[in-house]
């Protein structure tokens, strides 16, 4: 087993303050710290924030490094300036000690990294595939390290003369160019949505974009259609990803909702109508993204489980389990804990007169007094409590009575549209997104009709 080198100028600077069996039992706290960091998986994808900084130019990697370091660790290796550059990759289940230990660097030099700032604490919440690039001298002390988040964006923490780590953030612009998709349904939103081309998180966009209008668990039928335009992401000729949706248009049992993206002079960005109103309701239709009704509301239910009649306040709404649960609206959580009836719940207060409720659930993702804002994500699908699988039980109360959730919905009001003294502003985001999707969607429709022409 390979001596884990010490740090001359962290035992240094703990000698100073310290006996030495102090700074001794000092640096097996640290080490014992550093094993707690482990590596987290993200369940939703975070927006980024661009900051307007350069890219520093690559380094170029000489294939050559001393044998006896080459030894030490299996990542790829090589030698820059008398330095040793080791890249590792996160694997499930790494911690950063993990990654440390292969790069051949000793926990001491760790700590002292996680210790230089606020900035470094973003280290301990690392996502497998992410790169990180060491940069070791001779001595086996960490100079620099790069964390590749992906391939737009880079932090750095160099060595300065005061052995003291800077940090630094390097991002690139991927350019984006304008797609258009259309598809007409015929067995679901997401298997003509992906043979259109479109990625899931695009599909789940456009669910959100008109989750007040249509219930994707309900609503849809054979025959619906949309087109939508947005943006696709490209660095160095290849594409990367996607942007959010600009414009869309969705026919339902056949009425077409029309929406635009359009940021306001605050910077607030939401989707409209195309005549300025909000698509955004003060609830959403469905707590789940897709689902399908299992039960519907129904004073008069015979109960699955007791076999007799119970009334059934809510309505059931089956997906796997892990499901994520939304909350339907912006509230705080008055309720949330376990009944044996009830399993996994948390109920929120929406304002005065609305109360919504979220039973069986798998987990909790939010505490009893907790501000939440609508579609946050406040559990999982399970199967908790008197439930025969997993699905979610959603209740919507007002003035403390039940309603059925799949039609009160529809008679709340929307939120606000744009103001008057902004929809000249509004116009001049907007017509020419919504013109662009409809030049798109006509050499679509003259097709089909060609189509049409040709079978009879």
């Amino acid at each position: 087993m390979q001596k884990q080198r010490k740090n001359p100028r962290l035992l240094g600077a703990l000698g100073k303050h310290f006996p030495r069996t102090h700074a001794l039992a000092a640096g097996a706290a640290s080490f014992a710290l550093a094993l707690t960091l482990f590596v987290s998986t993200p369940e939703v994808e975070a927006k980024r924030t661009s900051l307007e900084v350069s890219l520093s130019t690559p380094v170029d990697l000489v294939q050559a490094a001393p044998a006896e370091a080459a030894a030490s660790t299996d990542a790829p290796q090589s030698v820059m300036e008398g330095l040793r550059v080791v890249q590792e990759t996160v694997r499930n289940g790494d911690t950063l000690s993990d990654l440390f230990q292969r790069a051949g660097i000793s926990s001491a030099e760790m700590y002292q990294l996680l210790s230089s700032g606020k900035e470094a604490k973003q280290l301990a919440k690392l996502v497998p595939g992410e790169e990180l690039t060491f940069q070791i001298d001779g001595e086996g002390s960490l100079q620099s390290l790069e964390l590749h988040r992906d391939r737009l964006s880079k932090v750095e923490f160099s060595r300065d003369n005061s052995d003291q780590y800077k940090y630094a953030l390097h991002q690139r612009e991927a350019e984006q160019y304008t797609a258009f998709r259309q598809a007409k349904i015929e067995s679901s939103l997401f298997v003509d949505g992906t043979k259109a081309g479109l990625s899931n998180n695009l599909i789940m966009e456009m669910a959100d974009i008109f989750g007040s209008d249509i219930d994707f668990a309900l609503d849809i039928r054979k025959g619906d259609s949309f087109s939508v335009i947005f943006d696709e992401k490209f660095l160095d000729g290849e594409k990367i990803g996607n942007g959010s949706i600009q414009a869309v248009t969705f026919t339902n049992q056949g009425k077409t909702f029309s929406a635009v993206r359009y940021t306001d002079s605050n910077g607030d960005t939401n989707y409209y109508t195309p005549d300025g109103k909000s698509m955004r309701k003060a609830f959403i239709r469905t707590p789940v993204d897709i689902g399908r009704i299992s039960s519907h509301f129904n004073p008069r239910r015979l109960h699955p489980i007791f076999k007799t009649r119970r009334p059934h306040n809510g309505t059931d709404y089956a997906a796997p389990r892990g499901t994520p649960v939304y909350s339907a609206g912006d509230g705080r959580v008055i309720k949330a804990g376990y009944s044996k009836a009830n399993g996994n719940y948390v109920f929120i207060q929406h304002g005065e007169r609305y109360i919504t409720r979220y039973l069986h659930l798998n987990k909790k993702r939010v505490k009893r007094g907790q501000r939440v804002k609508q579609r946050q994500v406040i559990g999982t699908v399970g199967s908790t409590g008197y439930a025969t699988g997993p699905h979610l039980h959603y209740e919507f109360l007002v003035d403390g009575h039940h309603r059925n959730p799949a039609t009160i919905v529809r008679k709340l009001p929307k939120a606000k549209a744009i103001p008057k003294s902004e929809m000249a502003r509004f116009q001049t985001q907007t017509q020419p997104l919504m013109a662009q999707l409809e030049r798109f969607e006509q050499p679509a429709l003259a097709q089909n009709s060609d189509e049409k022409d040709s079978v009879n």
